[in-house]
């Protein structure tokens, strides 16, 4: 098993979705993504930093899941990043409400050193010169993956093209996908953004599953279709949580144990879905992952005879 290095927001949430609305909440890309790989058992260490008035429980119960916490810096006298947001009927499309990125704005991530020499590195969405700086902690790690989204591009396209040079996969979205690369089709997209520097392009569609791109390869992974999703928040990190969770247990980067990452990325962000913020996936069984995993099985397995 490898280690693996979760970089990204911990953070207070406040939702509202046609299901409900929540006060503030345990969030951040950190939080759900150390949530996701900690279904694999990893030795894993969050890096992130939050004020004096985050929780001590929240703490407790991230350590409680296998997750190293010496990496989260605790400001005491500052406040921790809060976003609020408001989903719109479809679920797909949101409206950011507040955003108070409080001691976010100056983080200087400190990498502990016990974990600098960790195989796997997962940058959760920041700006990119914050990752550049945990990039530059590590000591040859074998598989760096990161998470981007469309604000860099507009604001810190420079910088996040220097981050994406020196990562071995990127995951964005398929909107972000083809303004990063300027192209409208997928495939191409994802060719165009492989001359950046990753050899492998992950591009998530939300309810429509997931691509894998790597050379002249591809992938396709369903999202379980669901009966009812509550909050689709941190579904994107949950994804990428299970995907380099099960490549640090596994310690295998091929085209083809990827693609089982794809599954299980998208397994448990299924899961993330069906409660508000990170409640689900706090309380997540390993029978519940298993069960999933046989119904994700099903969905896409056929007989076919050419003809």
């Amino acid at each position: 098993m490898s280690k693996l290095v979760i970089v990204g927001t911990v953070a207070f949430d406040a939702i509202e979705t046609p299901f409900g609305k929540t006060d503030k909440i345990l969030g951040g890309a950190a939080t759900y993504i150390g949530l996701s790989a900690s279904q694999f058992n990893t030795d894993s260490a969050i890096v992130s930093v939050v004020g004096g008035d985050f929780p001590e429980a929240d703490i407790a119960m991230l350590q409680n899941k296998g997750i190293n916490m010496e990496g989260l810096e605790i400001i005491k006298d500052g406040k921790t990043f809060f976003w609020s947001g408001k989903y719109h009927n479809d679920m797909n499309s949101r409206d950011t409400l507040i955003t108070e990125l409080n001691v976010l704005e100056n983080f200087d991530p400190k990498v502990p050193a016990e974990y600098r020499n960790a195989e796997v590195v997962m940058l959760g969405n920041l700006h990119p010169m914050v990752q550049m700086g945990v990039i530059n902690q590590m000591k040859n790690p074998k598989m760096v993956v990161l998470d981007t989204m469309n604000f860099w591009m507009d604001v810190a396209l420079e910088d996040l093209k220097k981050v994406i040079s020196k990562v071995d996969v990127i995951t964005i979205n398929d909107e972000e996908a083809r303004q990063l690369s300027g192209e409208y089709s997928l495939v191409n997209a994802a060719k165009k953004i492989m001359t950046m520097g990753p050899a492998y392009v992950v591009i998530k569609k939300g309810e429509h599953g997931a691509l894998l791109f790597h050379e002249n390869k591809m992938f396709f992974a369903p999202a379980l279709p669901l009966a009812e999703v509550f909050d689709p928040t941190g579904a994107g990190d949950t994804f990428a949580g299970g995907f380099t969770g099960y490549l640090a247990k596994t310690g295998t980067y091929s085209f083809e144990n990827m693609k089982r990452a794809i599954i299980y990325g998208s397994c448990l962000a299924s899961f993330c879905v069906e409660k508000f913020g990170t409640e689900r996936m706090q309380h997540l069984k390993k029978e519940e992952v298993n069960k999933r995993l046989h119904e994700f099985k099903s969905l896409t397995q056929y007989d076919i005879e050419l003809t």
